[in-house]
């Protein structure tokens, strides 16, 4: 059982360092992130943008070069494309966002000649390390889909345990998240958590184990789910929370990290390679987590 955020690092560096493409390199904390990489020798990027502004940073924090290779663009979308085509034509095998939106990096991702889907759905995944908690687990979808449909969720379920499962956790328990314990028709997270609670015992969604609907307190406390009369085995003991919609996902991940004084490392599942994908918040350290997670999810 992995318990921290620190073990992926440690996991990434008995594997063969893998080459990302980094679209936008020209920000500081992804450099610094990319630095530390190199030196744990997990990673060897290629950094896609603004050379000089590239040289610049790198210059102020002692980041030598000399091995790295720099590619020029002129601007964020064609530094999008050019990453993704990268890892397309396979001269890279992960893709990170540096200093760019990101509905232009996705919109590379997903575009029909030199993007990278697989034809399913693409989704979020978070991995976070709380001192209040006795494991890591994930959240999803903090970041992707706006109002999953029950489809969708079930899409987003399977990315989230197929993360799980390259990290080690064979069967995750998945706590579908909701304001309540029981079915509400007029509370759809409810319908669905139940739903998806019934496809997962009927063999409709595998490798994991499925309870809902779950309120956090029981999600992540078995005594909260005592005290509340709620028998589940997820409760208390969850490595995935799936959230109802993004604004729930994103409050959720925002206090975690800026009031839950959790560590974090996140990546979009889906895509024919993994994408660090990262809050602009979120410091060198997540997105360094970020990139030795996405080494242990590629195949």
């Amino acid at each position: 059982m992995i318990k921290e955020l620190s073990e992926f690092i440690k996991l990434a560096k008995e594997r063969p360092a893998r080459r990302i493409a980094v679209a936008a390199a020209e920000d500081e904390d992804v450099l610094m992130a990319l630095q530390n990489a190199v030196s744990e020798g997990v990673a060897t990027p290629v950094l896609i943008g603004d050379k000089s502004k590239i040289i610049r940073i790198a210059e102020s924090l002692n980041f030598n070069l000399d091995n790295i290779e720099l590619i020029e663009s002129n601007n964020n979308i064609e530094s999008c494309r050019i990453a993704v085509e990268m890892v397309k034509t396979g001269r890279a095998e992960i893709l990170m966002k540096g200093l760019t939106k990101t509905g232009d990096l996705l919109k590379a991702v997903l575009d029909k000649q030199i993007g990278l889907s697989t034809g399913n759905l693409i989704s979020h995944v978070a991995f976070f390390q709380s001192p209040y908690y006795h494991k890591i687990f994930c959240v999803t979808d903090a970041a992707m889909n706006i109002a999953p449909s029950l489809d969708e969720k079930v899409q987003i379920i399977n990315n989230a345990v197929s993360a799980c499962h390259h990290i080690g956790i064979k069967k995750p328990n998945v706590a579908v998240a909701a304001a309540i314990e029981t079915v509400n028709p007029k509370m759809e997270a409810t319908v669905h958590a139940s739903q998806l609670k019934e496809m997962n015992e009927k063999g409709k969604i595998e490798g994991c184990l499925i309870e809902g609907p779950l309120a956090i307190d029981i999600a992540f406390s078995r005594e909260a789910a005592k005290h509340k009369g709620v028998n589940s085995e997820v409760a208390g003991n969850c490595d995935i929370v799936l959230v109802p919609d993004i604004e729930a996902g994103n409050m959720f991940y925002k206090a975690l990290n800026f009031l839950g004084g959790a560590a974090t490392a996140a990546i979009i599942m889906g895509a024919s390679a993994p994408i660090v994908l990262t809050s602009r918040s979120d410091d060198e350290r997540s997105k360094l987590l970020s990139i030795a997670l996405a080494t242990l999810i590629h195949n």
